[in-house]
């Protein structure tokens, strides 16, 4: 009698029928986008946060104010702009929205985090790639206008694919608009706090992304102008597998300092806290 057999003992195969896959939530496990790891959704906790590489999930606008602030007043929520007449237009606007709750593709308003108040705006990425339509562009000058008026420190969260190309000419003017807020503001003598999420692309960051008196940003984020594949197939070669991440932006001087996500509130305070003090 052979008592240890080498043959393996049957297993029991269990067949994935199309019933067993509609009961598997959708977004059980996930692939961090910056280093592949698959995590659990429970994992990431409140932060969304990559528990491998500190990579910082994308977060919706609201989601992110109930992290950063201990209160927060929306402005210009009702704020509306006619819009162009361009093919389907209407119907992603309206998607976007009933998605997000927001009426455009950054929230704005004043906030006070661990005890200072600012004027603070969030782009949201999952509102059409938070690209920078009319509306986004009116209700972030609007918000520098009253932060000047008043006095406050602008803190701007930036994420976006771009200029919205549906509005055409319209979308790219508003880099300029901006712009002209910004400076107004900046020589006021106030300060202007800028934070490089994922991603950060096209005409924001080639605008007021990147025009604050203190630039932070979240770790691995990608920012920068056109597409890494844009640039690639423009010069023929192969870029670095950081080409575009703040840690390349930091060692090269355009960013000041990465902040894991659960440090940026109290990074925020401090800074704000320093410059108020220096104002005095």
């Amino acid at each position: 009698m052979d008592l240890f057999s080498s043959k393996k003992p049957e297993q029991n195969k269990i067949k994935v029928t199309d019933a067993i896959k509609d009961r598997i939530p959708d977004g059980l496990f996930l692939a961090c986008p910056y280093c592949g790891t698959q995590i659990y959704n429970k994992e990431l906790g409140a932060y969304r946060v990559c528990p491998n590489c500190n990579y910082g999930f994308r977060l919706q606008a609201h989601e992110r104010v109930a992290l950063l602030t201990d209160d927060f007043v929306e402005m210009n929520e009702e704020l509306t702009i006619d819009h162009s007449d361009f093919p389907g237009y209407e119907e992603k606007l309206a998607r976007a929205k009933k998605q997000t709750e927001m009426n455009e593709s950054v929230l704005t308003g004043t906030a006070t985090i661990e005890g200072e108040k600012v004027a603070l705006g969030i782009m949201d990425a999952y509102f059409m790639m938070a690209s920078l339509g009319s509306m986004t562009g009116e209700k972030i000058t609007r918000l520098f206008e009253y932060a000047t008026a008043n006095r406050l420190p602008v803190v701007m969260f930036t994420a976006s694919g771009g200029a919205r190309m549906q509005e055409g000419i319209n979308s790219l003017m508003q880099m300029a608009k901006v712009s002209a807020a910004v400076a107004a503001h900046q020589e006021a003598g106030l300060l202007y706090l800028v934070v490089l999420t994922d991603p950060t692309t096209g005409g924001v960051t080639a605008s007021f992304a990147m025009q604050g008196d203190v630039t932070l940003a979240e770790p691995h984020a990608l920012v920068g102008f056109a597409g890494a594949r844009v640039i690639e197939s423009t010069i023929h070669e192969k870029l670095p597998k950081d080409f575009q991440r703040v840690e390349t932006l930091l060692e090269n001087g355009f960013v000041d300092k990465i902040v894991p996500r659960q440090d940026m509130a109290g990074m925020i305070a401090a800074i704000v806290g320093m410059h108020q003090q220096e104002a005095e």
